[in-house]
């Protein structure tokens, strides 16, 4: 299996982590990070290791020292080789997070030393201690967003983002329909759509341990209009709630199978149902008679594929998204899922954590502070 370097194993990791992280290396500067070599088990093939770090800047480079980073299903499902993306190998895991500007190349503008990035595209590998990039892959943003806010900025907030503005022209009074509500887009679909006074029928699974009620209250707490469970979604009472709403115009799938076939039914005509997701690993089923007399349009979207697209030619359209979402949370209207932190040698929790069925949490990793 390939490798950067030397693996650094957990029983000898508290010394060594102190003197990595916080010496200023002039000769063989290394950074701490989360490497695989090979795709498979994220809690297999995933190692602590040196990673080499270059002593000189490109003119359009920084060294980026990362902060916080996420685990995201997509960083799992990266790792095992089963995601459309893949870095060549071996590869740091995480496209997330936010880092602390340490240097600039010559030609690096708008941003400067002491400054808070985020990778704006997925493969940037931010679960290390420190990184080099060129600048147009980063964006900057405030630090008065708050450390969590901003280390989970740049995958699920544009998801919903996108979802909710180029599909459908959605207007305040409107309904919207979506399953996986608890999930990090869902959470952020909700607020979104209460700061532009759209409402919200969301749709979670039933848990086994009776958390249900904590749920919905959270959710609720977040803006939700209606919350319901799976169970309630396909029976009589849903049809009465829906007539409480305007019929949905756009309905969002991240689950497939059943229940992306509930959303679709309560669609009203020439409604959309945009999938982004599969978590049920089943695919989507829609009747044939909902293309064919409410002519409902069907359609997918990928956040990073969005993102890769504008980058060059649009890259305003994505710095103009990122201000407004980072306006909405230093206003509170959009908020950091809950989380649960981990230390970077700690990293085996936070993968066992992420890779759990129904877990409310985001699992992020600590990596500098």
């Amino acid at each position: 299996m390939a490798s950067f370097g030397k693996v650094i194993r957990k029983n000898s990791l508290n010394a060594f982590s102190r003197v990595v992280l916080r010496r200023d290396f002039t000769r063989g500067r290394h950074s701490l990070g989360l490497v695989y070599g090979e795709y498979g088990d994220p809690g297999t093939v995933l190692k602590l290791e040196e990673i080499p770090v270059a002593e000189d800047l490109k003119d359009d480079e920084i060294e980026v020292d990362m902060l916080c980073a996420p685990v995201n299903p997509s960083d799992m499902n990266q790792i095992q080789g089963t995601y459309p993306f893949k870095s060549e190998l071996p590869a740091v895991g995480g496209n997330e997070g936010v880092g602390l500007v340490r240097r600039c190349g010559l030609r690096v503008t708008g941003m400067k030393e002491g400054d808070w990035v985020i990778p704006i595209l997925p493969g940037v590998g931010t679960w290390r201690s420190t990184l080099i990039s060129n600048c147009n892959k980063f964006l900057k943003v405030s630090s008065s967003t708050g450390l969590d806010f901003a280390a989970t900025l740049q995958v699920n907030p544009p998801t919903a983002y996108r979802m909710l503005k180029d599909f459908v022209s959605l207007q305040p009074g409107d309904t919207l329909i979506q399953n996986g509500a608890n999930s990090g887009v869902g959470q952020a679909v909700i607020q979104l759509a209460a700061a532009w006074d759209i409402s919200t029928i969301n749709v979670v699974r039933t848990r086994p341990d009776s958390s249900d009620f904590d749920v919905i209250n959270y959710l609720k707490e977040l803006g939700a209009t209606e919350v319901v469970t799976e169970e309630f979604l396909h029976s009589h009472k849903m049809k009465e709630l829906i007539k409480g709403y305007s019929r949905p115009a756009l309905g969002l799938n991240c689950v497939g199978g059943d229940s992306s076939t509930g959303v679709a039914k309560l669609l009203k005509e020439k409604g959309t149902l945009i999938t982004y997701g599969g978590m049920s690993r089943k695919p989507v089923t829609i009747a044939t008679s909902l293309f064919i007399f409410k002519q409902l349009t069907c359609i997918g979207y990928w956040n990073g594929l969005w993102l890769t697209n504008n980058i060059t030619n649009n890259r305003a359209l994505i710095e103009d998204m990122f201000h407004d979402l980072c306006t909405l949370g230093e206003k509170g209207l959009l908020r950091a899922p809950r989380s649960t932190k981990h230390e970077l040698i700690n990293y085996k929790n936070a993968i066992n954590e992420s890779m759990k069925p129904f877990v409310s949490s985001k699992q992020l990793l600590m990596i500098k502070n």
